[in-house]
Formats: C-alpha cells, sequence, structure tokens
C-alpha cells in the first residue's frame, strides 16, 4: 500500500535517526519520553513554561524518580538532549509528543487548558511532512475536535501535510518492571498514514510491541477503560471493606484467600482513596463527555462515590477509634505516615493522604507526617513540611498514628513498639507480630 511520500520520507528520517524529535511538558511523562528518545540516538529538544526545569534538564539534574540520574547527564553532556522554553524551537522538530497535565477544574469537569495552550503554541511552527501525537489522558474526541482544527490554522491539511495521533502514556512511577521503554504502546492516527507514521515513531524508540487501532478515540477510550476499570475494582473492594469492618471480618485476608483461585480473579485491595493523575480523573472525564450524549455511567459514577468518600470515611475510623482511648479527635496529635499517593514513590499528586490530613485538621486534629520520599508538599498553596525522622520519641507524642501510604522503607516492628494507637489503611503492618494496637481498615 502506497502511503504516500510524506510519510515515507520522515519515515526514513526516524529509521536512520536523522528526525529531530520534541516533548512538550518534562513532567512524570515527559521527560521519561524525551530521555528515551534521546537515548536512542534522536536529537531531542525538550519544551516547558517552567523554567527552572529547563535549567535543570539542561544541567543534567534528574527531578523525576524514573529517570536514571546517569542517563539524564550522560546525553545531555552529549548533546542528544535540551530543554527550552522557546516554543519557537519546534519548528526544527520533526515530530512532537504533547505530554501536559489534564486535571479536572474545580467543577470536576475536564481542564483542557494546558493541551490546548501546546497546540496554540506551536501553530506557527508546524510544517509540511511533520508528525504531532497527543499523549496527556483526556476524553474520546479530544485530537480531533479540538486537536485538528487548532493544527489546521497553519493552513496545512491534517493526514497530507502534517500527521496527527493519540498515543496515550502508560506511566507507572515506582514500577520496577515497567518503564517507558517496555511498556507496549497504543496508537491511534486520524488517517491510516498518521498511524502509519506515529507507528513507525515509538517503533524507532521502544522495545515493546506497538498496538494500531483505527482512530485517536479508539485510543483516548482505551485509555479511559485501563483506569476506570481499576477505579471500579477499587470502589468495589472499599465498598466491601467498610461492609467486612461492620460484620467483624478481616477483608485483607479475604482478597488473599480469593487471589488463590487461579483465574477469575484480580487482586484489587482498599485503601484511603485514590491518588495519582490518572485513576482518581480519568472517570470524570468519560462521565462528563458521556452527557453529551444523554448517557450517565451509572457504575462508573457510584464507584467513584465510594472512592471519593475513602477520606472522611477513614477519618471516622480514626475517630472512634480515639474514642476507645478515651480521646476526643479535637485536639489529639496524630502521626500520618507517608503522603506519597503509593509506595516507595516522591509523587503526591491526588494523594488521598492529603485529604485525610485535611480531614483530620477540620476534626481539630494536630497532625503531623512523616515520609522517607516527600520531605515538604504545596496543597491550595500552604507547603507543609513533614518530619525528618522517624524517632520513638516523635511516635510515642502521637496519641493516633495512621498509615496511609505502605512505604517499605518504614520500620514498622518500631512503629507499634512505640505507639499507643494504629490505624493501618494499607495492610502495611501486616508481618507485625504483635497486633495489640493495630486496627486495620
Amino acid at each position: 500500500m502506497n502511503i504516500g511520500v510524506l510519510t515515507n520520507n520522515l519515515k526514513e528520517k526516524l529509521l536512520n535517526k536523522t528526525a529531530t524529535l520534541g516533548v512538550i511538558g518534562l513532567g512524570y511523562v515527559g521527560l521519561p519520553l524525551a530521555v528515551e528518545k534521546a537515548k536512542a540516538g534522536f536529537k531531542t529538544i525538550g519544551f516547558d513554561v517552567q523554567e527552572s526545569k529547563i535549567n535543570m534538564v539542561n544541567l543534567g539534574q534528574n527531578y523525576i524518580g524514573d529517570v536514571v540520574n546517569e542517563d539524564l547527564k550522560e546525553i545531555v553532556e552529549s548533546g542528544l538532549l535540551s530543554a527550552t522554553t522557546d516554543f519557537a524551537q519546534v519548528a526544527k522538530a520533526d515530530c512532537v509528543c504533547i505530554c501536559v497535565p489534564t486535571p479536572l477544574d474545580m467543577h470536576q469537569q475536564p481542564d483542557i487548558s494546558y493541551v490546548k495552550a501546546s497546540a496554540e503554541s506551536i501553530v506557527p511552527y508546524v510544517h509540511k511532512d511533520m508528525l504531532i501525537v497527543l499523549e496527556s489522558t483526556t476524553y474520546p474526541g479530544t485530537t480531533e475536535e479540538l486537536l485538528k482544527p487548532i493544527l489546521e490554522k497553519s493552513g496545512l491539511k491534517c493526514g497530507e501535510d502534517f500527521y496527527l495521533a493519540f498515543s496515550p502514556e502508560r506511566v507507572d512511577p515506582g514500577n520496577l518492571i515497567y518503564k517507558t521503554k517496555n511498556t507496549p504502546k497504543v496508537v491511534g492516527g486520524v488517517t491510516l498514514k498518521c498511524t502509519d507514521v506515529a507507528a513507525a515513531l515509538y517503533e524507532s524508540i521502544l522495545e515493546a510491541p506497538i498496538h494500531r487501532v483505527s482512530s485517536p478515540a479508539i485510543a483516548e477510550m482505551e485509555k479511559i477503560l485501563e483506569n476506570t476499570y481499576r477505579n471500579v475494582n477499587i470502589g468495589l473492594v472499599n465498598e466491601l471493606a467498610i461492609l467486612c469492618n461492620k460484620m467483624g471480618i478481616n477483608f485483607w485476608e479475604v482478597v488473599d484467600a480469593a487471589k488463590s483461585k487461579p483465574y477469575g480473579f484480580q487482586a484489587f485491595y482498599p485503601g484511603p482513596g485514590l491518588g495519582g493523575h490518572c485513576i482518581p480523573l480519568d472517570p470524570y472525564y468519560l462521565s462528563w463527555k458521556a452527557r453529551e450524549y444523554g448517557f450517565h455511567t451509572s457504575m462508573i459514577e457510584s464507584s467513584m462515590m465510594v472512592n471519593d468518600r475513602m477520606p472522611e470515611y477513614c477519618v471516622e475510623r480514626a475517630s472512634k477509634i480515639l474514642n476507645r482511648y478515651k480521646k476526643a479527635m479535637n485536639g489529639s496529635k496524630v502521626l500520618v505516615l507517608g503522603v506519597a499517593y503509593k509506595q516507595d514513590i516522591d509523587d503526591y499528586r491526588e494523594s488521598p493522604a492529603l485529604k485525610v490530613i485535611e480531614e483530620l485538621e477540620k476534626e481539630g486534629a494536630e497532625v503531623v507526617y512523616y515520609d522517607p520520599y516527600v520531605v515538604e508538599y504545596r496543597e491550595h498553596g500552604v507547603v507543609k513540611k513533614g518530619e525528618l525522622e522517624l524517632t520513638a520519641e516523635l511516635i510515642k507524642s502521637a496519641d493516633l498514628v495512621i498509615v496511609t501510604t505502605a512505604h517499605t522503607k518504614v520500620d514498622y516492628d518500631f512503629v507499634q513498639q512505640h505507639a499507643k494507637a494504629i490505624f493501618d489503611t494499607k495492610n502495611a503492618m501486616k508481618h507485625v507480630k504483635n497486633r495489640e494496637n493495630i486496627e486495620l481498615l
């Protein structure tokens, strides 16, 4: 099949690694992708509006956990990777990937202003035989309904003069097995030509298989499915955990028993809520888009309601524990262990631990926290500093210790020995033998 001269020219540049590649947004998704592009031998330009990130990249200083410090330093010193705030440099790029945030606004609706701003920033520099790929998680239709019209303001026609595709990011911070390099990639272009050249881009960078789909909307929806699947199943186990607590049943043991079945069951675990950029947010994108078609995603919305309420439920349980020790929440000192959204990482985006702390403070508790990976965090414009060391004195001074992140760096036997009472929302202390002062979610 003849896919066109322009596509062949660009594919040839990808094959012989003479193409210049760009990444817009140098965060948890963009920087690892830029590093992999440069490590594959491509001259790569990173773009970001934050001067601090640009300066760090150009100095070879890493700020993302999944990037190897030595890798970044080597590719920067070799000239393969550079960073800039000057979007005019997009004109030098043959392929550009957009990896910017897609948060929710105050009304829990998709905020695609960063995607829109990125597209508008590069319009003056879009040129013939150029590929643009959106990687930011978003609602189905964004690539074709929002990006395509903006980019065609350049006077060039999508599918003929330039190529546009959606390829959802699949980044799992802290995953020791699957990184950007070896995670399978889904690609959906506006046209067959677009899909073909976008697949060629990732085939030239990654070691993982590339799965082609028939449109950007398919790729956008599959990303939503991935994370909504997790959201719904976590909502299920959170609800059952609440029920099992009323019934006096250890739900963690229930899950461990269920996962002994070698088929038909995948283990999910309860917790104080959902964290990270994707799982707590993606279902909102879908439910928002569904309303355009007069459709209500009832099962999804129910799971979201359960998960969103978990921080408040955890504080209610904490209050009951304190009450058994003849303590009121108001005025009690509570030590929170872990503010990152998952174990052994420094990422606290959408972390349920922050919502737990907020609810505790609303009830009048004096809250301190310890996290070996997050020494301070910013929430609602306020910086909160954590304790630098988990000492016996700190633990003893707390009326209640709440484990909200299961960091493996924490000595839980030590915590148990010195704590008055412990509420473990993550079963992080499952191997601690003396459990007289431990209560599980």
